[in-house]
């Protein structure tokens, strides 16, 4: 993967669950709600169709506030790589505002577990900036943690 170190936000974690079972949590819309945002924000809903142009819909409460994210998937390997983004909602219509595509990146780690990269990519350095100031790396990590602890409980 070419990262534009002026554009791109990333990291790499090793997650102590098989990634078939990280596939399934971020592809399965019943799990979204128990990882997807740092706590004590939650999703309280979320709609996915798992196909190239299928949707990732979320809805977010923080603080009271609620927040709406439509986006699309545009690339999807089982168990390996999923891509999903709001600058389009289903149907291919152009956000009014979009802020990213995310990229992840699954890979088999030892004992079983999985090399986990986020990539965070933006169409400007500036919304770069903003995401980073924004707390991108706690947040997402956060998220990376909740998503191990959340699978932990589902390994069979």
């Amino acid at each position: 993967m070419d990262l534009d170190p002026r554009t791109d936000l990333h990291f790499t974690r090793t997650l102590a669950v098989p990634r078939q079972l990280i596939w399934e949590c971020w592809t399965e819309a019943r799990h979204i709600p128990h990882f997807f945002v740092p706590r004590p924000h939650r999703v309280t809903a979320c709609d996915i169709d798992l196909r190239v142009g299928g949707r990732f819909n979320t809805t977010f409460d923080v603080e009271g506030q609620v927040m709406e994210n439509k986006g699309v998937w545009l690339d999807l390997v089982p168990g390996e790589k999923f891509v999903f983004t709001d600058t389009y909602s289903e149907g291919w219509k152009p956000a009014p505002d979009p802020f990213l595509t995310a990229i992840l990146l699954l890979s088999d780690a030892p004992e079983g577990g999985t090399t986990y990269t986020a990539i965070a990519r933006h169409r400007s350095a500036e919304q770069a900036e903003t995401h980073k100031a924004m707390g991108f790396f706690d947040g997402w990590g956060t998220v990376a943690q909740q998503l191990e602890d959340y699978a932990k409980t589902l390994m069979r």
